[in-house]
């Protein structure tokens, strides 16, 4: 490997350096020395690295790839330095070059070496002389290597046979030890609360995302041994907040070099504990990726958050005199980026400006009618978010919400801001969020002492408030925008999924899958039958499956929600009320304080079932064709609320799943009538005959369809003999259909009426013909069958219009068993004539209608000979046989799906039984 290494200063001679093109400059004086680019004294104690493609984003991607490394090593320092460097190496490889780039960062005591390598190689040696002239700084190439001699402490240019390598270092500023992150020195009784024995649990995460590190505090924690969990994915057991269309998912803030924030752990006993945690990247000696999870309670997030660095929150100007951005100045940078990190990160700082115990920031809806809880800090936020409460003035009602407010004592007044009610805190000051005169939220912070608030600390807080005011109402027009994108997706790929089914069970599942859980944690769906019918629970889900029977089990037990046809979400309290029954029930049943129940689930299930279905619950009508045919019932866990997106987005699924699940019903109601008629016009099940195998294979054409224009009927005229038919009217479904019922049950009526075969057809023809426009004209092959004491059996045949009867000896040979005769419903004066045929013992008469002989592949047809060759190979087979392997031909001979209904009937004579 040749390195160009120049301290400082620019490279002398890489045409391609960065693709950036360098006049050749002739060596002046001796060589310089080589000199290390990497001291030795340096110790490379982390390094990352990433690959990007040769397209545009990638640039993006890098830059962001840089801040977090740099950001998760704690560099935020250089952070900025190294983000612009890499920006312009990158775009170098990807947009000048054309090659991917390699990024590599190395972390040593002293700084960040960042390596930045494309596939355009260059053999040159660079020579150490003058400097190189760069160029004006506003020309777009020649920018990169300039940059690294103006911000980087040392740099230079690499090259192998494949590769061409920019690296830059930058060393960290000197600190004083101690100082890189400290708070104020503060009283005993203002320090944050924790448990007396504070408990961080330690998870580890594989690439895959499953635990495979638990420690005893994890376990003291969420009550699952290390063996219980290990393995398992830890979404399995993270409650995230998740939102359609926003956020940041589980997986995604796995695979960040560093994250901290709040979510959720189900443990052993189904609750979930709120927890604070904090996430690193790290990767093993063999190079495999892993994520170590630390985790508190919620509230005692301070062991582990790290604190803000940026101004001082009163600031608006910098140490070098530069205007500082008020809204950097409250919320610090870099700023979130999302709006449920923005709502976060803006009411930690106002709790921590004002000194408070908690704080809280809802947001107005469009019509500044009610205010929602987004955010909380020092408050049971779960419980909280997404409640809605009225604007205006009145009992639990946020009546000061336009202007800025303090109450120095809320137990004189109950009930002035019920976000507070019940969790310790007694004075408060909230100021409204307003952009352009128009409310938007508003921001509070309260304290667990009475008078802790004045006028000056409303005013201090306003000021915060109008700063952050425009840029939270721009991301949340931006949730907004998100959401409906995701929305409008969900629905449309719901619309999808319903209209692709006409099966109700099918559309139940599908309706209860496609709300969890992305709209709700469990969701059950009540069904009407009809108008005097009560609601019946028909299908119930939970994201958890080990709590579905659970819910379903206290779901039966409560009478169903009222049939209201009204549109929109109502809340449904019922759920929450009777799971919080039966878990006080059992509690005290457990300490021997009531009768032991007969039948018991224990208690673990019902506290589980009670924390599943113990929050919020809404019922949503499903409405079709102005009546109500049932209720999309949705539930949260304890303590958490819908927001109204979910709740517009639910709506608009209850419409189109209602019109589905009638579609369904009106389609299950017509094909069981239309299945009832055509089983109607089947014959029943064949009878006996002695000395005769028979047996028959039917296929109709068509989808749904169990009749068509085919038909068969085998039936006893007297003792003794037989009737037998086989025919197929001209076309396929219903109207085919009705011919064949009046030709099966006319034949079965003459016959028994003592007609011979000639003339029961031409009474049949007359029956047809009498039908005018309706009538369709049919073929049929009738006869009748006397089996004899010698063991063969006669037979009597009419072929009118039909395929011929074809007979099949004991010697493998095969011929016609009839003459063509006339086909019906086409002359009014037919003259028939039957024949007479009799079969030896070992005979087969095999009877088809054209479906088999006209079964079609390209402009090949099986046609009558093809059907006589494979008869030929059935000699010494059963009636059953014959037909089977009939069929089988029928079938190999094209790919396509049967176009035309196909009957085969088959008779066989086995002889008499041998002494």
């Amino acid at each position: 490997m040749t390195t160009g290494l120049h301290p400082g200063g620019p490279p002398q001679d890489p045409r391609h350096a960065g693709n950036e093109q360098l006049p050749r400059q002739e060596r002046v004086g001796p060589v310089a020395p080589h000199v290390e680019n990497r001291t030795r004294s340096s110790v490379i104690t982390a390094r990352a690295a990433a690959t990007f493609e040769p397209v545009g984003r990638s640039v993006a991607t890098a830059r962001s790839f840089v801040r977090d490394t740099l950001q998760g090593w704690g560099f935020a320092d250089i952070v900025d330095d190294a983000v612009v460097l890499t920006s312009e190496l990158v775009t170098n490889a990807v947009v000048h070059a054309g090659t991917a780039a390699d990024v590599l960062c190395l972390r040593s005591d002293d700084g960040v070496r960042i390596e930045v390598a494309d596939r355009y190689p260059e053999r040159e040696v660079p020579l150490q002389s003058a400097a190189v002239n760069m160029g004006h700084p506003d020309r777009e190439g020649g920018r990169g290597l300039q940059l690294c001699a103006a911000l980087a402490g040392r740099w230079g240019v690499e090259y192998t046979p494949t590769h061409k390598q920019v690296w830059f270092q930058l060393d960290l500023p000197e600190r004083p030890v101690g100082t890189r992150a400290a708070g104020p020195t503060l009283p005993a009784d203002l320090l944050p609360l924790a448990d007396a024995r504070v408990r961080v649990a330690v998870v580890q995460i594989d690439r895959g995302g499953s635990i495979t590190a638990w420690n005893e505090d994890a376990e003291e924690l969420f009550g699952y041994a290390a063996e219980q969990v290990t393995g398992k994915p830890l979404t399995d057991l993270a409650a995230w907040p998740h939102t359609p269309g926003t956020g940041t998912g589980v997986a995604e803030a796995l695979r960040l070099s560093r994250w901290e924030g709040s979510y959720g752990i189900r443990g052993a006993d189904g609750r979930v504990t709120p927890v604070y945690a904090s996430h690193l990247r790290v990767r093993d000696t063999a190079g495999d990726p892993s994520t170590v999870c630390l985790l508190v309670r919620d509230h005692e997030r301070a062991v582990l958050q790290t604190p803000l660095r940026g101004p001082a929150p009163d600031a608006s100007t910098g140490q070098d005199g530069q205007t500082t951005d008020p809204f950097e100045v409250f919320i610090g940078s870099p700023a979130p980026d999302d709006l449920d990190g923005l709502l976060q990160r803006t009411v930690e700082r106002a709790r921590d400006m004002l000194d408070g115990d908690a704080a809280f920031l809802l947001l107005a809806t469009d019509d500044e009618t009610e205010l929602e809880v987004r955010a909380s800090t020092g408050l049971p936020s779960a419980r909280q978010r997404f409640a809605r409460v009225p604007v205006e003035a009145g009992p639990g009602r946020y009546g000061s919400a336009r202007m800025p407010a303090v109450h120095d004592d809320l137990t004189a007044v109950p009930g002035a801001v019920p976000l507070l009610s019940g969790t310790g805190m007694r004075s408060v000051v909230t100021v409204p969020l307003k952009v352009e005169g128009r409310l938007t939220g508003s921001l509070g912070v309260a304290a667990e002492a009475a008078t802790r608030y004045s006028n000056e600390e409303a005013l201090r807080l306003q000021f915060a408030a109008d700063r952050i005011a425009l840029a939270v109402e721009s991301a949340r027009l931006g949730e907004l925008e998100r959401l409906r994108r995701g929305s409008l997706s969900f629905l449309v790929e719901a619309s999808d999924l319903l209209a692709g089914t006409l099966d109700r069970d099918q559309t139940l599942a599908l309706m209860a899958q496609m709300t969890i859980p992305t709209l709700a944690t469990w969701c059950a769906v009540y069904t009407i039958a009809d108008q005097a019918s009560e609601p019946y629970l028909s299908y119930v889900l939970h994201e958890d499956e080990e709590r579905i029977d659970g819910v379903k089990a206290l779901l039966s037990k409560i009478a169903p929600p009222e049939p209201i046809p009204t549109p929109g979400a109502r809340i449904w309290t019922a759920p929450g009320e009777a799971a919080h029954q039966a878990a006080l029930c059992t509690s005290m049943r457990s300490l021997g304080l009531g009768e032991a129940p007969a039948l018991s689930s224990g208690i673990g299930t019902t506290l589980a079932t009670a924390s599943a279905v113990g929050g919020e619950t809404v019922v949503l009508p499903l409405v079709a064709r102005n009546r109500v045919i049932g209720m999309l019932t949705l539930g949260k866990p304890t303590d958490e609320h819908f927001r109204q997106e979910i709740l517009e987005l639910a709506e608009d699924l209850s419409r189109r799943a209602a019109l589905a699940l009638d579609n369904a019903r009106l389609y299950s109601e017509r094909t069981a009538i239309s299945q009832s008629l055509q089983r109607s016009l089947l014959p029943p099940e064949l009878p006996h005959v002695d000395g005769v195998e028979v047996e028959v294979i039917y296929r109709a054409a068509g989808e749904g369809n169990e009749v068509g224009g085919d038909f068969y009927d085998l039936f006893p005229i007297r003792d003794g003999a037989y009737g037998f038919a086989i025919g197929d009217v001209c076309g396929t479904g219903p109207e085919a259909a009705a011919v064949t019922g009046l030709a099966r049950h006319a034949l079965r009526l003459l016959a028994r009426e003592g007609f011979g075969g000639p003339a029961v057809l031409e009474r049949l023809n007359s029956a047809i013909l009498d039908e005018g426009a309706r009538s369709r004209f049919l073929t049929l092959l009738y006869g009748e069958l006397w089996p004899q004491e010698d063991g063969s059996a006669l037979l009597k045949v009419v072929c009118a219009g039909h395929p011929l009867p074809l007979r099949l000896r004991q010697d493998g040979s095969v011929e016609p068993a009839a003459e063509p005769q006339p086909l019906l419903g086409v002359m009014e004066d037919l003259d028939l004539y039957e024949q007479t045929v009799t079969l030896a013992p070992g005979d087969v008469l095999l009877c088809v209608t054209d479906g088999v002989t006209e079964r079609r592949e390209g402009t090949r047809m099986l046609g009558d000979d093809g059907l006589a060759d494979v008869l030929t190979t059935c000699t010494g087979l059963t009636a059953g046989a014959v037909a089977a392997r009939i069929m089988r031909a029928v079938e190999r001979f094209a790919s396509d799906a049967p176009s035309d209904d196909m009957a085969i009937l088959a008779m066989r004579v086995p002889g008499l039984p041998k002494d």
